[in-house]
């Protein structure tokens, strides 16, 4: 099991937000591929108790150090299906690990706000929260250098 794990809370897996996740935890990992949980991918499953793929991504969230959790800017927030993953946790499940909340959204304003509600939902989980990554569309095309400045500026903070 990889150390690192990114979660991607769009629904539909291969997004841009997905691609920005993954990158930061390649960049944070020093290059190391994480494991990646493309939560769109378990569908209905993640609503069927004892779905095994649910129960995978709940193991992989529970064993990981660090976590890279992503949404894009859905009504203000993160999305729903983000939230029906993360409600699968017990309380503190996230104690002991650092999770990087990274969201993306039309405009900064939209990105800053829905970071700090991801933020929340991570610390109430009992995640080490580090700073996160608020990033607008416009900028999703430049993934890749917004993961190694974020990584470069943020790695003492993320090291295990």
């Amino acid at each position: 099991m990889s150390r690192t794990v990114v979660v991607s809370g769009n629904p539909r897996p291969g997004s841009r937000t997905s691609l920005l996740a993954i990158a930061v935890g390649e960049a944070l990992a020093g290059g190391f591929p994480p494991t990646v949980i493309e939560v769109g991918e378990l569908g209905p499953g993640l609503l069927t108790p004892g779905d095994e793929a649910t129960a995978a991504a709940v193991a992989a969230l529970r064993e990981a150090e660090l976590l890279v959790v992503a949404t894009p800017t859905y009504k203000g927030s993160y999305t729903g299906v983000l939230k029906v993953l993360l409600d699968q946790l017990p309380a503190q499940a996230l104690a002991g690990k650092t999770a990087v909340p990274v969201v993306t959204a039309g405009v900064a304003p939209q990105a800053a706000a829905a970071e700090a509600l991801l933020r929340q939902l991570l610390t109430e989980l009992g995640a080490d929260v580090a700073a996160g990554l608020p990033v607008v569309e416009a900028d999703l095309p430049e993934t890749k250098t917004i993961a190694d400045k974020y990584a470069a500026a943020h790695s003492d903070r993320t090291a295990s």
